[in-house]
């Protein structure tokens, strides 16, 4: 993999383009009300930028491609799943959350259900937050690793430092102008990508062909665990390839997910009306499913053409050589990168990449400033907020890159779907209850359900239970709120 003067130029450019965005977004920081929600003076696009800038970050790109490597189409789940969140969050939630009268989705649980509800599901949030975090810095982590000769840990430190540059200035400013910048950026990317996949496959039937001329070969079969056609289908082409609960699942983790997230709800009250948030979500919606698509290609063109170091070493361990016409990658989340910088124009190559390293600091700067929020408004309450703010956005970013390193084996969209699960439970179940059934909920049963939800999330992540984790969570959420909904009406 040659990496030419053309990439780091584009990549630099990038970079470069994204934190003077930042650096502007500080002069319209004013005050702290600036800071989180732009002081609810956000354009439609600008709504939609903040929501896309968070929500197609390294999961939705370096993730999906690289869950595209290993079980095909499936992979399509968690684009589709941030794609139906925000229609919900267009139809279901704007309305009521604009007129919460409140800054955080946690600070409208306390209004109904106490402080203790309020702290703990903040803290659990920001958890499920952070893992996402994590998932952004792996992912960034494997786009300079793929570019540069690098150590792990020096890649991380690299990616937490530009993700913190660019947010702990302009705040929400950044995210959402930031977002615009990126939506331009990232569709003409993931549009160029997708189209050079088809042609340098000869469109999507002849890309199925060469996946199952390669995997079913003679000498990578022992490798691919693959006795038939009817095998390879299942895993490449179906759309539940892990199993309908798994992938359902994890599309329903992201929905939720997508409804329970402080940074988004940031960007619907930053809207200057009701109909620019309610513009802005659907216009994510939109945005979202064709750059899925797009990256499920590169993923399946990648192994059609790529094998893994793993799987090279496999081979060498069986006397076999490498096929010829096949590349090696040092792991499957490099897929996204590698195809890039081996695949496209130079030119091109190099804005993809920078691109797709925005991409992934935006989504994980996004990330950052909404777990900051929560723990400034709701644990934290300092006098001055907006200092605390951002020493705690620098905080997040150093842990982050510790954290990482434990997890640089995991498939990043996994990390994805368990955070959009956490907070799920500590978030959803209550926050739905407070704005659409008021008044219905004694508060000692919606913090135990909080507790109780996140706890059987947990415990099916743990033992590995055959069905999605999520299921179990809000179940337990949900039957903990049914049982003191019943109890307080036999008390009445």
């Amino acid at each position: 993999m040659a990496i030419s003067f053309y990439h780091i130029l584009g990549l630099i450019l990038a970079v470069a383009l994204i934190e003077v965005v930042g650096i502007i977004s500080v002069r319209k920081v004013k005050n702290a009300n600036d800071f989180h929600t732009s002081g609810g003076k956000a354009s439609t696009w600008v709504v939609t930028g903040a929501i896309i800038g968070t929500l197609v970050g390294g999961q939705s790109t370096v993730g999906t491609a690289q869950l595209a490597f290993s079980f095909g189409i499936s992979a399509w789940w968690f684009t589709m799943g941030m794609a139906l969140g925000c229609v919900a969050l267009a139809i279901g939630y704007v309305v009521p959350l604009r007129h919460s009268g409140s800054t955080t989705l946690l600070e409208i649980v306390r209004k109904e259900y106490g402080r203790k509800a309020e702290m703990t599901g903040s803290v659990l949030c920001s958890l499920g937050m952070f893992i996402s975090i994590i998932a952004q810095v792996l992912s960034a982590a494997a786009l300079l690793m793929t570019l540069f000769p690098m150590k792990f840990w020096v890649a991380a430190i690299i990616a937490a430092v530009i993700m913190t540059l660019y947010v702990v200035f302009g705040g929400l400013w950044s995210a959402g102008i930031g977002g615009v910048v990126k939506i331009i950026l990232l569709c003409l990317s993931a549009l160029a990508a997708g189209v050079v996949v088809l042609v340098l496959a000869k469109g999507y039937s002849g890309l199925i062909d060469s996946m199952r001329n390669i995997l079913l070969s003679s000498d990578i079969q022992s490798i691919s665990g693959f006795d038939s056609v009817g095998d390879f289908n299942q895993r490449y082409q179906y759309p539940f390839a892990r199993g309908i609960s798994k992938d359902v699942g994890s599309c329903l983790s992201v929905i939720l997910g997508v409804l329970s997230t402080q940074t988004y709800a940031q960007a619907i009250w930053s809207g200057s009306s009701d109909s620019i948030a309610r513009k802005g979500a659907m216009i994510s919606a939109l945005i979202s499913i064709p750059i899925g698509f797009a990256c499920v290609l590169v993923g399946m063109y990648m192994r059609a053409n790529y094998i893994t170091v793993d799987e090279l070493n496999a081979l060498t361990l069986m006397g076999k050589d490498i096929p010829a016409g096949l590349g090696v990658m040092t792991s499957s989340a490099q897929a996204f990168p590698m195809f890039v910088t081996n695949h496209l124009p130079k030119f091109i190559g190099g804005l993809v990449l920078g691109t797709l390293l925005i991409t992934i600091v935006i989504g994980g700067s996004g990330l950052t400033l909404g777990a900051s929020t929560i723990l400034v408004k709701d644990v934290v309450k300092p006098k001055n907020t907006l200092k605390v703010s951002r020493y705690i956005i620098v905080g997040i970013q150093l842990m982050a890159i510790v954290v990482a390193a434990s997890f640089s084996g995991s498939y990043i969209n996994d990390l994805g779907f368990l955070s959009m699960g956490l907070r799920t439970t500590a978030t959803f179940v209550p926050l739905t209850l407070a704005m659409f059934f008021p008044g219905r909920f004694k508060s000692k049963w919606v913090f135990f359900s909080i507790i109780f939800g996140t706890a059987c999330l947990i415990f099916a992540e743990l033992v590995s239970l055959p069905v999605d984790s999520i299921y179990v969570g809000l179940l337990g959420s949900i039957i903990c709120c049914l049982i003191g909904y019943k109890n307080e009406k036999r008390i009445r």
